[in-house]
């Protein structure tokens, strides 16, 4: 009886109802026993970059530079890139409006030991980077380094074509390269790099960026396509070529237990959701081991960074054969041959020497 004098007295006079009866608190999904139950097999991620996300590797190669060359001022603006504030990258210090990072910086320029650095995407730079930030940059003779991450899209808006997109797209016009923009308003040293999976040639870009003395802003174009975007385009043409009976290779990624040293700095560099650590039985090591779970996309950041850090050699790429052909299945039967027959040799010497 109480829950329906409640329910008449909700509808007919809310307001003589305590706060607590006419708006209770919705309980938290939380609390939800199917959401607990998900914690139990879905790792908790916080917010940042797609697995394979090409600016990924623009951050670590910038935490590289940072950790020769010193803290410089990093100002971002509305774009992907803003996951850079997070962890493990922790990269920018402001952020304003849509392709107006660099206008920003504007304030910073003043003669100082130090250039400040500014971000900003494709879908920016063709919103109003070009002029507010790029042309304003070359007007007044600014001295410092922009970036403009070049993914083909305006990814952060849901992969939407532009001027710049690499795709051949009915009515419209793109492939209109960023760089000549670029040069079209004035700026004289640009640096145009088109992986961004080169962890090491990004950073030794930026390096030369932050300590030339040409005079005006340094631009560098970062280009890679959105893994996102690419995934979206590619899987479904892959899997209909492997149904279709094609031999197709999917390529992978992996880690050495052997080799890897459990030091963990290609996950705090990289930050990628696919790399996580696992237990190892080696009585010699102490620390879990880097492993690469199925959401891998092999985009081989991992291994880059580990390269441009001087890290051990214990990432690998395998190629996962789809529809193998006689040939194939001939090879795999050989490498497994010849890789037992060393295998069983060495557990051989490791009994005798005991």
């Amino acid at each position: 009886m109480l829950n329906g004098v409640r329910a008449f007295m909700a509808a007919a006079l809310p307001g003589a109802l305590a706060d607590k009866v006419r708006a209770p608190n919705v309980p938290s999904i939380n609390d939800d026993p199917r959401v607990q139950a998900l914690t139990t097999t879905v790792p908790p991620r916080p917010p940042g970059f797609c697995t394979g996300c090409p600016e990924r590797p623009i951050f670590a190669a910038m935490k590289l530079v940072e950790k020769e060359m010193g803290n410089h001022h990093i100002a971002g603006d509305i774009g992907c890139h803003l996951f850079a504030c997070l962890p493990p990258f922790n990269i920018g210090a402001t952020t304003m409006g849509y392709g107006l990072g660099p206008a920003s910086n504007a304030a910073f320029n003043v003669k100082t030991d130090k250039k400040s650095i500014a971000i900003m995407g494709d879908g920016g730079f063709w919103h109003n980077g070009l002029t507010s930030s790029i042309g304003n940059a070359v007007y007044n003779q600014h001295d410092g380094v922009i970036i403009i991450v070049d993914n083909f899209y305006s990814s952060a808006t849901g992969g939407q074509d532009i001027l710049s997109s690499r795709a051949d797209v009915e009515d419209r016009s793109t492939q209109h390269p960023i760089a000549n923009a670029v040069r079209g308003v004035g700026a004289t040293w640009v640096r145009q790099i088109d992986r961004t999976y080169d962890v090491a040639k990004v950073r030794d870009t930026l390096k030369e960026a932050l300590s030339t003395n040409t005079p005006g802003p340094k631009v560098i174009v970062a280009s890679s396509e959105c893994m996102l975007n690419k995934q979206r385009r590619e899987k479904p043409i892959f899997n209909k070529a492997v149904k279709s009976g094609e031999r197709k290779v999917r390529e992978r990624f992996g880690v050495d237990e052997d080799v890897c040293t459990g030091d963990h700095a290609c996950i705090r560099l990289s930050g990628c959701p696919s790399l996580s650590v696992k237990r190892t039985d080696d009585p010699l090591k102490d620390d879990p081991v880097a492993a690469i779970d199925n959401t891998c996309v092999a985009c081989g950041n991992c291994g880059e960074v580990a390269e441009a850090a001087v890290l051990c050699p214990s990432f690998y790429r395998a190629d996962v054969i789809l529809n193998p052909t006689g040939f194939d299945q001939f090879m795999a039967k050989l490498r497994g041959a010849v890789i037992g027959f060393l295998q069983r040799r060495r557990a051989r010497r490791r009994v005798a020497f005991g």
